[in-house]
């Protein structure tokens, strides 16, 4: 019967010098930073301005769209920076008051539950709710 096992073949290992691991390890990590180490800044940089971005319920976007209301782009970079702020606070669940739009927000998850416009929000009563802002 034959035997399957793996030999070695007695190949001596040759070291790698120090002085090509720490450059090459620089170049991963950003010290002296080659094309892979500036597109890892850059991904990076995109990755956590993603988890500060404020995401919206199918609820809110439906809500948003039949009542045909608009965000831009400084509404929403005003609606993150609130929601960062309101979660340094401690809230968890807010009502913010932009642009004549009611939001409902869950500060925790960073997320519109629900949306609304200023003539339908005054004929409305919201509970569960544990701050407001009015931007």
């Amino acid at each position: 019967m034959a035997n399957l096992g793996i030999f070695y073949t007695g190949q001596p290992l040759i070291p790698v010098p120090a002085s090509a691991g720490e450059s090459n390890l620089r170049s991963r990590i950003g010290g002296k930073a080659g094309e892979s180490g500036q597109s890892f800044a850059i991904a990076l940089d995109e990755a956590r301005k993603q988890a500060k971005q404020v995401s919206f319920s199918r609820h809110a976007v439906e809500r948003l769209e039949s009542r045909r209301l608009d965000l831009s782009e400084q509404d929403l970079a005003k609606l993150d920076d609130t929601v960062e702020k309101m979660a340094h606070k401690g809230a968890r669940e807010s009502l913010i008051y932009l642009n004549d739009i009611a939001l409902v927000v869950s500060v925790a998850n960073r997320k519109v539950i629900t949306a609304m416009d200023g003539s339908s929000a005054r004929e409305n009563i919201f509970t569960n709710i544990d701050s407001a802002a009015i931007i």
